[in-house]
C-alpha cells in the first residue's frame, strides 16, 4: 500500500512499439492527482504464433523490467500486454510469480486483469475484437475456453506489426463492434493494449447495452484494485465507474 503522503504509483511494463497505452492511460486518469504511472519498455515489435514472437514475452525479460520499476518504489507492477491471452493464463501467472518473488511487489498482467474482470462481472460469453491475424484469434479463443470463457463471435484485422495497431481508427472499429454486440455476449472485448478501444467504449455500451472491456482500461482497473486505489470515471465504460 502507498504511504499517506504520496500518490499511488503504478509501474507498467510496456511493449516497445506500443504508442497507445501510456497516453490513453493518462487520458483515462484525467486530472487524478492520487495516482501516477511509471513505465519501462521491453522489445516487442510483432504478434504471431512462432518462437521469435513468443520469446518477446519470456519471464526473464519481465523480471528484469520489473526490477527497474521496483527502484521507483511502485505499489503494483503490470505487464501491460495481452500475450497471455494466446500463450495461456499459466504463462502470465508464472510472470507474476517471477515479478513478485524478485521485487516483493504485487503484480498483474492484462490477461489476468481480464480474467479478474470476467469473474467480478460474471462474464461467461464474449464478443472478441482484435487487430491480430486469424490464427492468433483462434489461439485466444481456445485459451479463454480453457478458462471457462466462450467466444460467441469475433473479428480480427489481420495485422501483425505491433506499431500498426495504434493506427486503427474509431471508424474502423465501430461497425464491427456493433455487429459483435448483436450476438448479445455478456461483454465485448477489445483485446490489445495498443488499440484505442476505450475511445468508443461508452458509445458502444450506450448504443447496444453490452458492457465493453478495453485492454488498457482493464489493466488499469486491476492495477488500481491491487493497489487499493479508488476507481475512475464511468465515461470510460461501466468497468471503471
Amino acid at each position: 500500500m502507498p504511504s499517506l503522503n504520496r500518490p499511488t504509483r503504478i509501474g507498467m511494463i510496456v511493449p516497445s512499439s506500443n504508442t497507445c497505452l501510456e497516453p490513453q492511460t493518462y487520458r483515462i486518469l484525467g486530472d487524478r492527482q492520487d495516482v501516477t504511472i511509471h513505465s519501462t519498455r521491453i522489445p516487442v515489435t510483432r504478434i504471431a504464433l512462432d518462437d521469435s514472437s513468443d520469446k518477446q514475452f519470456d519471464a526473464s525479460v519481465m523480471r528484469a523490467a520489473a526490477g527497474l520499476l521496483a527502484t521507483a518504489n511502485v505499489d503494483v507492477i503490470a505487464w501491460n500486454g495481452t500475450s497471455g491471452s494466446w500463450l495461456g493464463a499459466d504463462h502470465d501467472q508464472a510472470i507474476v510469480r517471477e515479478i513478485t518473488e524478485a521485487t516483493g511487489i504485487p503484480a498483474t498482467t492484462s490477461t489476468l486483469a481480464y480474467l479478474a474482470a470476467f469473474a467480478a462481472f460474471g462474464t461467461e460469453r464474449i464478443g472478441l475484437f482484435t487487430p491480430y491475424t486469424s490464427d492468433v484469434n483462434d489461439a485466444v479463443i481456445s485459451s479463454y475456453e480453457r478458462e471457462g470463457i466462450k467466444t460467441v463471435d469475433h473479428r480480427h484485422l489481420d495485422l501483425s506489426d505491433n506499431e500498426s495497431f495504434a493506427r486503427v481508427t474509431d471508424e474502423e472499429m465501430l461497425p464491427a463492434s456493433l455487429e459483435l454486440a448483436e450476438s448479445r455476449p455478456d461483454a465485448l472485448v477489445y483485446l490489445c493494449t495498443n488499440l484505442y478501444g476505450a475511445n468508443i467504449t461508452a458509445e458502444v455500451e450506450a448504443r447496444t447495452g453490452v458492457p465493453v472491456l478495453d485492454s488498457v482500461a482493464v489493466t488499469l482497473w486491476h492495477a488500481l484494485k491491487l493497489a487499493g486505489a479508488p476507481l475512475l470515471d464511468p465515461k470510460w465504460g461501466r468497468l471503471l465507474g
